[in-house]
């Protein structure tokens, strides 16, 4: 039977297998004590080093089609032969740097020096220049087989300078690193270092003083000053001692480090600083969508709630009432759904330096290219036993904060083909050194809603990889330890990669009855926590009353005065006061019938009366601090005002001598009806009651007419302070009465006349009671105009 044909490689694992063993022996034979001859032992390894670059072009010039049979995961097995070849060869320059003479490792010759000055000439005025060196003097056993064989050439030109150590080129660590992984070299600050090759993914293959080899990330390094080697050839060449330059040395290296540092401040912005520092991680940068809500009111929830004007400008685009019920008719949007939070993980930690203040996520509506709605933000909670995993809605007595929900509702009706949902991962940080505040994006995360052919994608757990920089960068990567060792191509080696890779995982949901029901009262675009739901929908119909249905006519323009409408925006951008206004809510929603908990206008009275008797009083209280994001001392106080009994605050202590508060607006102002036959009915009152009454006149009937309706608009007054009024009947009643008060006031005004008229005195009563004839009409029209208004205003409801 004939030998069975080997193929290529095979052939070179067995020439693997047959060189390491050779290396083990030689590392042995180096190690023993009596090792005299050390000029051969360098002589093979240099054989052997030079063994290992062959076997190494030849792998890489092979593939798959040159095999005689078919070979299962051809690929991986080719990048674990390139990964033994390369530790061979790492091993192997160690020993043969640990083999030279002293006088060759302490001293380079002239042209290394030069070659060394050019280099780093190279690395400090052009750093894309420094990149395209790296790659011709070090192959990369990390790409793909098809730039294997482009590079095959290159790549076997550059393997001997570097792998000898020629090539190696002295750096300064700007920073301590702590190795994580195994292969990783741990560096103090100030510790130099030399470079043997240098990985396009960040991560540096150095050396260090012990003879120590690993990789390092190439932000912790920075080049040394030409003037440093300078110093130390003259040293070497003039003889002096050590101890006469020691301290020239050591200042010139500190020198070098603070140029680094001050030039990283005037140069770069602050995040590249704390990247340079080991703060943060590489693919951290400043939040993009922080900063827009710093900006102003334009990504915020108060801005969308608001409703907006249809191109004429005359009418409002996403507001209408419905005429037979008197109800907000609902609008369906694009996109209406619940998404949930669940978690993330794998999310790298900010170094010691940084004091992190939150951890929270931001989504938001993301076509690709802009921000279409406004900026939700849900607070993540932190384990210090998992640095790296976030949580969301933890399990707490009580009612759940908002800000801590991690169930939102999404409505957006956007016909962008690329519509999405962006997540923003961030931390707001402080600074231990200087008490300097920032906010920092973690990474982002897109979920694009619609497939290529336009139809929604299924509603589902998805998991979505989480992306470094910002969501106009590219591939960039979260930490580089994630792509330091290569991209495997195996199974079993891909699901372990996996799991190392920053995650968030969500969970879409399709909408209920109910809650769909409120979400079509809701603006067409607008993003929340779904335990606000029902107060927004509710907010929308005292909304739509104040514009579209009390009004007289829809081309009014006169002001509307609600103290509700004009403040509730503001209290949706606080989560703490709006966690107040729940629980309120809740309480008081509990006392209702369930008949009760249906009728809209039941719910907007009661609307009206909890947010006027507990959020609004906070709103303006001078003693509540204004909000801070991520203070904790500001949130505590807060919450001690808000959730204090001894500190509670209500309108009767708000308007109060002793209580100090906050100046009011205008349009905070109510606007009852009826106060001016109110006020005029009860100078009618009182300038009869100051005359004298015969027994002969009618002016009993007067003052029972002026005294009824001073009374009963006083009480009417009342109702439409609290707000009672929100019944379907109450239009009518109002027209009835002001009718009924008019024509009592006409008669009385008649008669009280006729009395007058037969005085025809110029005393002192005489004077009152045509004070009083003048003032009773003036009542009348009143009553009439009021009338007037009220069965328009029925009419148009």
């Amino acid at each position: 039977m004939p030998p069975k044909r080997r193929g290529p490689l095979q052939t070179v694992q067995r020439e693997t297998d047959d060189i390491k063993r050779k290396v083990d022996a030689l590392v042995q034979n180096a190690a023993k004590p009596d090792a005299s001859d050390r000029t051969e032992i360098l002589e093979r390894c240099k054989e052997l080093q030079r063994a290992v670059e062959e076997i190494m072009r030849t792998l890489k010039k092979l593939s798959k089609a040159d095999e005689p049979a078919p070979v299962g995961n051809y690929d991986q097995c080719k990048r674990e032969e390139e990964k033994r070849l390369l530790t061979l060869h790492e091993r192997l320059q160690s020993l043969a740097l640990q083999l030279q003479p002293h006088d060759e490792t302490a001293g380079p010759s002239s042209s290394q020096t030069d070659q060394e000055s050019k280099e780093e000439n190279s690395d400090e005025d052009d750093e894309s220049s420094e990149d395209e060196d790296a790659e011709e003097e070090v192959q990369d056993d990390y790409d793909d087989d098809d730039d294997d064989n482009d590079n095959a050439d290159s790549g076997d030109e550059d393997i001997g300078p570097t792998a000898t150590g020629q090539g190696s080129v002295s750096y300064i660590a700007l920073s301590a690193f702590a190795g994580e992984e195994e292969g990783d070299l741990s560096i103090q600050k100030g510790e130099v270092l030399k470079v043997l090759s240098k990985n396009k993914d960040g991560w540096w293959l150095a050396q260090n003083s012990k003879g120590q080899n690993g990789l390092v990330p190439k932000t912790f390094l920075k080049t040394s000053s030409p003037q440093d080697g300078e110093r130390v050839n003259e040293d070497e060449d003039e003889g002096e001692s050590e101890e006469e330059e020691e301290d020239p040395d050591i200042k010139s290296s500190k020198t070098s480090n603070w140029n680094t540092v001050r030039k990283a401040v005037t140069e770069i912005d602050a995040t590249d600083v704390l990247s340079a520092m080991g703060a943060i991680p590489p693919g951290f940068r400043p939040s993009t969508l922080s900063r827009l809500l710093e900006e102003g009111r334009s990504y915020r929830v108060s801005h969308f709630i608001q409703p907006k004007l249809s191109q004429s400008q005359l009418s409002f685009k996403d507001l209408h009432m419905d005429p037979d019920t008197g109800k907000v008719h609902g609008r369906p949007s694009r996109v209406s759904l619940i998404l949930t939070l669940w978690s993330c993980r794998m999310i790298p930690p900010p170094g010691v330096g940084l004091q992190v203040l939150s951890r929270h996520v931001r989504l938001c509506a993301f076509n690709g290219t802009q921000v279409l709605s406004n900026i939700h933000t849900v607070r993540a909670t932190y384990n210090s036993k998992s640095p790296k995993t976030w949580s969301f809605s933890p399990r707490i007595t009580g009612m759940l904060p908002c800000l801590l929900d991690g169930d939102c509702f999404l409505r957006w009706d956007s016909e962008s083909p690329d519509l999405g949902i962006l997540f923003e991962l961030g931390v707001t940080y402080i600074r231990n050194s200087t008490g300097e505040r920032g906010d920092l994006s973690c990474g982002w995360a897109f979920l694009k809603l619609f497939d290529e052919s336009g139809a929604p994608i299924a509603l589902r757990t998805q998991e979505l990889t989480v992306h470094g920089g910002t969501p106009f960068e590219k591939d960039t990567d979260m930490d580089a330890t994630s792509t330091k060792r290569g991209y495997p191509t195996g199974v079993f080696q891909q699901m372990l990669l996996s799991r190392k890779i920053p995650k968030l995982v969500v969970k879409l949901k399709s909408v209920n009855t109910r809650s769909r029901e409120l979400l079509n009262l809701l603006p067409d675009t607008i993003v929340g926590s779904l335990s606000t739901i029902h107060l927004l929908a509710t907010y929308r119909q005292i909304l739509a009353d104040a514009l579209l249905l009390d009004r007289v006519t829809m081309y009014n323009a006169d002001l509307i005065c609600s103290s509700v409408l004009a403040s509730f925006p503001d209290v949706l951008d606080q989560p703490d006061l709006m966690d107040a206004f729940r629980k309120s809510w809740t309480e008081s929603e509990s006392n209702l019938r369930r008949s009760d908990k249906r009728d809209i206008n039941v719910l907007k009275q009661m609307f009206v009366s909890v947010y006027m008797g507990s959020v609004f009083p906070l709103l303006y209280s001078a003693e509540m601090p204004a909000p801070c994001w991520a203070d904790e001392e500001v949130e505590s106080q807060r919450a001690r005002i808000i959730y204090s009994p001894s500190q509670k605050t209500s309108v009767e202590t708000l308007l109060s001598s002793q209580c100090s508060h906050q100046a009011f607006d205008i349009t905070q102002t109510p606007d009852p009806p009826a106060t001016q036959p109110k006020v005029f009915g009860g100078l009618v009152w009182t300038l009869v009651a100051s005359t004298k009454v015969e027994s002969a006149n009618p002016q009993g009937w007067v003052m029972f007419v002026s005294l009824f309706c001073f009374l009963i608009t006083t009480l009417w007054f009342f109702i439409f302070i609290t707000g009672i009024n929100q019944s379907s009947i109450w239009p009518s009643l109002d027209v009835g009465y002001h009718a009924f008060s008019a024509f009592c006031y006409l008669s009385a005004a008649v008669l009280l006349a006729n009395v007058t008229i037969r005085k025809q005195g110029m005393d002192k009563v005489y004077q009152l009671d045509i004070a009083a004839v003048v003032m009773a009409f003036i009542v009348t029209l009143l009553y009439w105009t009021h009338a007037i208004l009220s069965a328009h205003r029925w009419k148009s409801s």
